[in-house]
C-alpha cells in the first residue's frame, strides 16, 4: 500500500459552480438553551450543531428566540440594523478611498457585520475585546467616534495612535478594544492572560478573544486553549469561520475534518457553534456566553459560521482562488437582509424606511470621511509635529530620548 498525504482542496475554484453541499445546515430552533454551567462534554451537540433563530421567511423561532425575550427587543434589533448599515457604508467608502490612493490599506468585514455588532452590544464597560483586523464592527457598536475611526484610517491629526499603527489596526482602550496585533493568534493568549488578571484582581469584567479559521492552525491558538482549559478564566474564545484565510480555504486549517467548535470540546472547554449571519442567533448566543463567563463558570468557545464576501484585503484579488459568484451561493444569506426581513415582519421596518435609513447613514459616514480627508490623507499628508515621535511610548521619558528631542529642537 502506498502512503499518500492529504492535500485539502475547496469544493470549487474560479470558473466552477460554487458548492456548499458539504455544510450541514440544520433547521432553526432545534437546540435548547442550556444551563450556564453546561460542561464541555454536554456541549458536544452544540459544537457539532448550529444555533439558529431566523427561518427562511424571517420569523424568529425556537427557545433561543424566547431566551432573548420581548422587553426592549425591537429597539435592540433596530439599533443592530443601523450598526450593520453603518459598518457596511464605511467598508464601501474606505474601499473606494484606498483605490483612490488616499490610504494604503484596508480590510472589509462585509457579510460578517452581525457578529461584531450583536456581540459588542452585550458587553459592559470594562470588558475587553482582543480583535483581529476584521472586527471594526465592534467599534461601531461601541459608538466609537467616527472622527477618530477615520483619523486612524488616514493617519492624520485625529488619529489617536499618531500614525504608529497600520491603517485599520485600531487601539481604543476606553471602548474595550485592545490594540490589534498584526500577527494573528497572539490576541488569543493576550485575552486569556487579561481574563486571568481580571479574576485575580477581583474584577467582574470578561475578555473576548477573536481569531479567524485560518489562524486556529497557529501555535498561539493552542497555547491559549490549554491555558483557558486549565485556569478557567472569564473569557469568550471566538473563531470567525468565514471560509477563507487569504487564499487558503478553511479545510487547510482542519475545517473539513470537524467543526472548529468541536476543538474546544477536545480541550475541555464548553463550546457552541452559531449561525453568524443570523443577528438574533448571534445576540442570543452572546447573551448566554457572556452571562456564563461573568457567572464564574469559566471559558466558552464559539464558532461563528459566516462567509467573507469581500477580498481578504485591498491587496488581495479573491477572483483568482474562488468563484466570483460564491458569496451569492452562501446558504446562510446576508445578515443585513435577514434582519431587515425580520423587522418588516414584526411591523417595525419597511422597504422605504430601509432605503431612507441607508441614505441617511451613508450621508453621515460621508460627512465624517470628508471632514477627516480635509485634515490629511496619504495623497495630501499634513505632517505632524516631530515631538509626536517621543510621546506615548514611555510613561517617563528616558534621558537619551530627552537629549535626542532637545537636539531636534522639538
Amino acid at each position: 500500500m502506498t502512503i499518500k498525504l492529504n492535500f485539502p482542496q475547496p469544493s470549487a475554484r474560479p470558473g466552477e459552480a460554487p458548492d456548499f453541499s458539504q455544510l450541514k445546515i440544520p433547521e432553526p430552533g432545534l437546540l435548547p438553551v442550556p444551563p450556564l454551567d453546561m460542561s464541555a462534554e454536554d456541549s458536544r451537540p452544540y459544537a457539532n450543531g448550529l444555533i439558529r433563530v431566523l427561518d427562511d421567511e424571517g420569523n424568529a423561532v425556537g427557545p433561543w428566540a424566547e431566551y432573548l425575550g420581548e422587553e426592549g427587543i425591537d429597539d435592540a434589533l433596530l439599533q443592530g440594523l443601523r450598526d450593520m448599515l453603518k459598518m457596511r457604508a464605511i467598508d464601501k467608502r474606505m474601499l473606494n478611498a484606498q483605490r483612490q490612493g488616499k490610504t494604503t490599506f484596508y480590510l472589509q468585514c462585509t457579510g460578517e457585520e452581525a457578529i461584531g455588532c450583536a456581540f459588542q452590544r452585550q458587553l459592559v464597560k470594562g470588558d475587553m475585546n482582543f480583535p483581529t483586523y476584521r472586527q471594526q464592527s465592534l467599534l461601531i457598536a461601541a459608538d466609537y467616534p467616527l472622527e477618530m475611526l477615520f483619523g486612524q484610517f488616514y493617519q492624520n491629526e485625529n488619529d489617536p495612535l499618531s500614525g504608529r499603527q497600520l491603517p485599520t489596526l485600531h487601539s481604543a482602550r476606553d471602548y474595550g478594544f485592545f490594540t490589534i496585533s498584526g500577527n494573528l493568534g497572539t490576541q488569543y493568549v493576550q485575552a486569556v492572560g487579561w481574563a486571568m488578571a481580571s479574576a485575580l484582581t477581583g474584577h467582574d469584567n470578561i475578555a473576548a478573544a477573536w481569531i479567524g479559521d485560518g489562524a486556529t492552525a497557529a501555535s498561539d491558538y493552542h497555547s491559549a486553549m490549554v491555558t483557558a482549559a486549565v485556569y478557567k478564566p472569564p473569557v469568550v474564545l471566538n473563531v470567525v469561520n468565514n471560509q477563507w484565510a487569504i487564499s487558503s480555504f478553511s479545510g487547510t486549517a482542519g475545517g473539513s475534518a470537524s467543526t472548529f467548535a468541536s476543538r474546544g470540546v477536545g480541550y475541555g472547554i464548553t463550546s457552541i457553534r452559531v449561525d453568524g449571519n443570523d443577528f438574533l442567533a448571534v445576540m442570543a448566543a452572546t447573551k448566554w456566553a457572556t452571562a456564563r463567563a461573568r457567572s464564574g463558570h469559566g471559558p466558552v468557545a464559539i464558532e461563528w459560521l459566516t462567509y467573507r464576501v469581500a477580498a481578504h484585503s485591498t491587496s488581495d484579488d479573491a477572483s483568482v482562488y474562488r468563484p466570483k459568484d460564491e458569496a451569492e451561493a452562501w446558504p446562510l444569506g446576508d445578515p443585513v437582509e435577514r434582519l431587515k426581513k425580520h423587522l418588516i415582519l414584526r411591523g417595525k421596518w419597511s422597504e422605504d424606511r430601509h432605503k431612507q435609513g441607508e441614505a441617511e447613514i451613508m450621508d453621515e459616514v460621508i460627512g465624517y470621511q470628508k471632514a477627516s480627508e480635509a485634515l490629511g490623507t496619504f495623497l495630501s499628508p499634513q505632517m505632524l509635529s516631530p515631538t509626536a515621535i517621543f510621546q506615548g511610548v514611555y510613561e517617563e521619558m528616558p534621558e537619551h530620548l530627552r537629549r535626542q528631542r532637545q537636539e531636534m529642537g522639538a
